[in-house]
């Protein structure tokens, strides 16, 4: 199970010496036990573990951005590397052309047409597809290509 991978990580990352690794592990860790708390379950499922690795990882990529913009390139730096941490966790990202090919087909099989409501319903079916495995953004991008919108 996760959790316990990361916790035995935590712990060879403590023997190393390693600060920068038991730091993310810890706030990861951390962000999972929130989420229990949140959800007031005792463990989350995988998937649900996942989701919150996710978002994790969608922060630091958009703290990366910012950081970029603002000309603070040490910052983005730190993100990187804790960015680089967390993908080590989750499931390897599907490519483009393999997120293009289920578009293409679930917009075959709804017979979507150009216009929002169908793409928030092929946005769902593909995101549901790809559980944790592709960015939001790029889906979207590539739904609205393939429908015109």
């Amino acid at each position: 199970m996760l959790k316990e991978k990361l916790t035995a990580d935590l712990k060879e990352a403590m023997k190393r010496h390693d600060q920068n690794v038991v730091s993310v592990l810890r706030m990861m860790l951390s962000a999972l036990k929130n989420k229990e708390i949140e959800k007031r379950v005792e463990a989350l499922l995988e998937d649900e573990m996942l989701q919150v690795l996710t978002t994790e990882a969608r922060k630091r990529k958009e703290s990366i951005t910012s950081y970029q913009q603002g000309g603070r390139s040490d910052l983005a730096e730190i993100e990187k590397r804790e960015l680089g941490i967390i993908k080590a966790y989750l499931p390897e990202e599907a490519s483009e052309d393999e997120i293009r090919q289920a578009v293409k087909e679930v917009i075959a099989g709804m017979g979507a047409s150009a216009d929002a409501k169908a793409m928030g319903k092929v946005m769902g079916a593909v995101m549901g597809r790809f559980k944790g495995r592709a960015d939001g953004t790029a889906v979207q991008n590539i739904v609205k290509k393939e429908l015109g919108v």
